[in-house]
């Protein structure tokens, strides 16, 4: 049966939830609209910010929130609205909120000014709302809070706004910075409501759809599992075979569990060791896929292979393109091991790509985030070779980390699987600064890393960490060791709290911790002479080093 078309997806099994459409302009947050307002307990849909009105009138939409972005809407060939946008929004009473590029998008469509800013505002600063407001429910009372800013063109001026319109929000410089036409219930808001350091930006979210838009709750991750087991039904068929390529992270394995659900036997799980595994990962999650998910896996070693290619690569990007080619043959071969023991050749590859990943790899021009800037590639992003073969299942691509492990709990997934700490699908490869096949390297990185996490499970703040994980540096320090000077090995630790992977603050352990691990980690791990910590957030750096 043919895959359904975008819209019909989106819609397969939600029945009459009421939906928010998310018009993508490129930037890094976009996704964590959509993730605030599934948060609140309703449908979110992400499209092109350019799609055409009727892919956006074909989901019906309740509210249309248009995203910030990396370009100016004054610069010739700018991502825009189609032409008909306002007035079908107008006519059929869809309230409508612009975020930063979002916001002067309204400005400059209904013909108001936007200039580049005499100063860009970047981070946390403070706004001032004034006058009464329909978007922050206010009766004229003048409040302030801090809120997340980016952007380095503004509507200057109050006077400089579309008719209808008025400022209900300042920034200390003066900049308008919330604007709101109540009549016709089109909002604007320069700052990012969507990311945690807007510390009332959850709040008016909340205000804008609930009671400005008059939205109904009705959407959870029960709905989503529902819904992707119709699509991975309706898009493999009654006969197809599926390979699963499983990483030993949370994500391949929640993938895997929803399409094993979906079609039973025809899936064939394979889990490759491609040399660039942590401290006894292959046995340790082996035993978890046979034992406690019951999943059907074939485990492949094909680390020696894999690493004589990336002998002597250094170039980040490089390696994780090295990385990915190398998978594609591994899932050739298991491609026809398959065929030999069924009968029948798989036609189809589940893969756990998340949300996030798509955003940060930005997809090359055609996909639905073609005004996105690129991060850095994933190698499970951005579709498989045609002479392989696959056509590719991602039941997580729309979803965020936390809701993956909510999806997984919900087919009872062991919790304890779970709670496990993200690890990337290059494995140690960005964890080594480098040639990964430096003398050492990885048996180093390794040993570090599990005293790390073990002394983090010990101190019980497993937990209390999104992800935490030690890093091997291309440099050697002077030491002394055992009362003779040395000539050894840098590494890293980090650590970092995250609600979404998306912004990410460093994790703040007692200075005694951290003097017993750096301690233990030297004592134990012959070539280490000295430890470093992480203190960097995200932004301005990524999670990952490399």
């Amino acid at each position: 049966m043919a895959d359904p078309s975008p819209a019909k997806k989106a819609r397969l099994s939600l029945g009459g939830v009421d939906t928010v459409v998310v018009l993508d302009y490129g930037s890094q947050y976009t996704q964590l609209i959509t993730r605030r307002v599934r948060e609140l307990g309703v449908y979110a849909v992400l499209l092109p910010g350019d799609v055409d009105m009727k892919r956006i009138t074909d989901l019906n939409p309740k509210v249309i929130i248009l995203s910030g972005g990396p370009n100016s809407v004054h610069v010739e060939g700018a991502p825009t609205v189609p032409d008909t946008f306002f007035d079908h929004c107008e006519s059929h009473s869809i309230p409508v909120l612009g975020i930063c590029y979002g916001m002067q998008l309204i400005v400059q469509k209904l013909g108001g000014e936007v200039k580049s800013a005499d100063k860009a505002e970047y981070g946390r600063m403070p706004v001032h709302t004034v006058n009464a407001s329909s978007l922050y429910g206010n009766e004229g009372d003048s409040t302030s809070q801090m809120v997340w800013m980016s952007h380095g063109d503004e509507a200057t001026k109050a006077r400089s706004l579309p008719e209808g319109f008025e400022c209900v929000g300042k920034s200390d410089a003066g900049a308008v910075v919330a604007i709101e036409d109540a009549k016709r219930k089109i909002f604007g808001l320069q700052y990012h409501p969507e990311v945690t350091h807007s510390e009332r930006g959850k709040e008016t979210l909340s205000h804008f759809l609930f009671t400005v838009a008059g939205v109904t709750a009705g959407w959870s991750m029960q709905n989503v599992l529902d819904e992707q087991l119709e699509i991975v039904r309706r898009k493999v068929g009654p006969d197809a075979h599926v390979i699963c390529a499983l990483s030993g992270g949370v994500d391949s394995a929640v993938a895997a569990t929803l399409v094993h659900k979906a079609i039973g036997d025809r899936l064939h799980c394979c889990f490759v060791d491609n040399g660039l595994l942590r401290y006894k990962e292959q046995e340790r999650v082996m035993t978890m896929f046979k034992e406690h998910l019951h999943l059907p896996v074939t485990c492949i070693d094909d680390s020696e292979r894999l690493l004589g290619k990336l002998k002597g690569v250094t170039d980040p990007e490089k390696k994780r393109k090295t990385i990915g080619a190398a998978f594609i043959e591994v899932f050739k071969e298991y491609k026809q091991t398959v065929e030999n023991k069924t009968g029948v050749r798989p036609t189809f590859l589940v893969q756990g790509t998340l949300y996030p990943d798509v955003i940060e790899s930005c997809p090359p021009p055609g996909s639905d985030q073609k005004h996105s800037h690129t991060i850095k590639s994933h190698h499970n992003v951005g579709g498989l070779p045609k002479e392989l073969g696959f056509e590719l299942v991602e039941p997580l691509r729309m979803l965020f980390k936390d809701e993956v492990r909510k999806l997984g709990l919900i087919m009872d997934v062991p919790k304890a699987f779970i709670s496990r700490h993200p690890f990337p699908g290059p494995g140690l490869a960005v964890r080594v600064l480098g040639d990964v096949c430096a003398e050492g390297a990885l048996e180093t990185i390794r040993a570090v890393d599990e005293i790390y996490i073990n002394a983090i499970k010990d101190a019980g703040l497993y937990d209390q960490i999104w992800q935490a994980f030690a890093v091997f540096l291309p440099i050697k320090s002077v030491g002394v060791q055992g009362d003779q000077r040395t000539h050894s090995h840098v590494v890293g630790l980090r650590a970092i709290t995250s609600s979404d992977g998306m912004t990410a603050d460093w994790f703040q352990f007692e200075p005694k911790f951290l003097q017993e691990v750096s301690a233990k980690i030297c004592n134990q791990v012959r070539n280490v002479n000295r430890v470093v910590y992480d203190i960097t957030s995200k932004p301005p750096s990524t999670v990952e080093w490399e």
